[in-house]
């Protein structure tokens, strides 16, 4: 039996890596968090086997395979909820032990808190029977945003028997499944500490087969690894390199705003600024853009200024990263 976590890097082919190992003849569940990234598989999947989907591969959400593979065949006649409400439960005044705490008064469960009633309902042995009996493999792609009380629900199903492959980019924690007060609030603080949830559950930790970017040059890795201390590599060859450079000149600022072939990037509120503009860390997972126009904010103007870009929060720091590492030509950094 294997059971591996693989810490990739922007562009190094996560999907395309998970995409290559399936095969007709073993049985695979593939889960991931959003619909880019279901989308994203879905094509790579239906090109791999000529449009025809293999009755062995199922890809799910993660919301669908909670809902529909965990909580449905166990606690749906029991429970009969109507279906999963994306909003926090803001009652103080419940306890875990209170249907109301998972369920809201339109009869639908609240997403941050579905994995909590499915463990506290007490089928998670069940559930990993389940996972064992039609499954030879469970894959997770962008295993870094599984967070909240849904790590700790993943932890408890890294213990059924079948092989098992994680992938993700620690660095790239930008979205999260769930939140739910104080729950798992520090897992994404250090990498080491965040390694030792898979080793302790005798997972190998692959930190060398995805360290290399297909979409990033030379340069701009060497940008990330020496000013986020983000380690990453590039796999294109030192002939075919960009550049990353702050842009003070006005006219050349109007310009960059004015091509409507450069994507604009801010930290946030991207919105007041038009069309084609985003906001850092909703850009995970596109690999369409060739030039990038990123705007620094105050604090993060201030840090680059002074060469500490280290210094920014983890999580500002990953939404930078991950701005930057859209880029597979020239990076043009901007103060807002």
């Amino acid at each position: 039996m294997d059971k591996r976590v693989i810490f990739a890097v922007a562009g190094s082919g996560k999907t395309t890596y998970i995409v290559d190992n399936l095969s007709e003849r073993k049985r695979s569940l593939i889960v991931t968090y959003t619909i880019a990234n279901y989308n994203n598989l879905s094509k790579k999947i239906a090109e791999k086997f000529n449009g025809t989907w293999p009755e062995c591969i199922t890809l799910m959400t993660y919301f669908t395979f909670l809902y529909r593979f965990c909580y449905k065949p166990y606690l749906s006649d029991q429970l009969k909820a109507k279906g999963v409400f994306y909003e926090i439960n803001t009652n103080k005044y419940v306890n875990q032990s209170q249907r109301s705490y998972y369920i809201s008064p339109g009869n639908y469960i609240y997403s941050n808190r579905l994995s909590l009633l499915i463990e506290r309902s007490g089928v998670i042995e069940e559930v990993k029977h389940r996972i064992e009996k039609y499954f030879d493999e469970f894959v997770i792609d962008e295993v870094q945003d599984i967070a909240g009380r849904d790590f700790s629900y993943l932890e408890q199903l890294m213990d059924a028997n079948l092989n098992m492959l994680f992938v993700g980019d620690f660095y790239q924690h930008t979205f999260d499944t769930s939140r739910d007060g104080n729950t798992n609030k520090n897992l994404f603080n250090d990498r080491n500490t965040y390694e030792t949830y898979f080793t302790s559950k005798g997972f190998i930790c692959d930190k060398t087969t995805l360290i290399k970017s297909w979409r990033c040059s030379k340069n701009i890795c060497a940008f990330v690894s020496g000013m986020l201390g983000i380690d990453i590599c590039s796999n294109r060859p030192d002939s075919d390199n960009t550049t990353i450079r702050f842009v003070t000149d006005p006219s050349e600022i109007q310009q960059l705003i004015a091509d409507s072939s450069i994507i604009k990037l801010h930290y946030k509120d991207s919105a007041r600024f038009g069309t084609n503009h985003r906001n850092w860390g909703d850009t995970k997972g596109e690999d369409c853009h060739m030039d990038v126009c990123v705007f620094l904010n105050k604090t993060t103007a201030l840090l680059y200024s002074k060469g500490e870009l280290r210094k920014l929060a983890p999580s500002t720091r990953n939404k930078l990263y991950v701005a930057i590492t859209r880029a597979k030509g020239n990076v043009y950094l901007i103060n807002e």
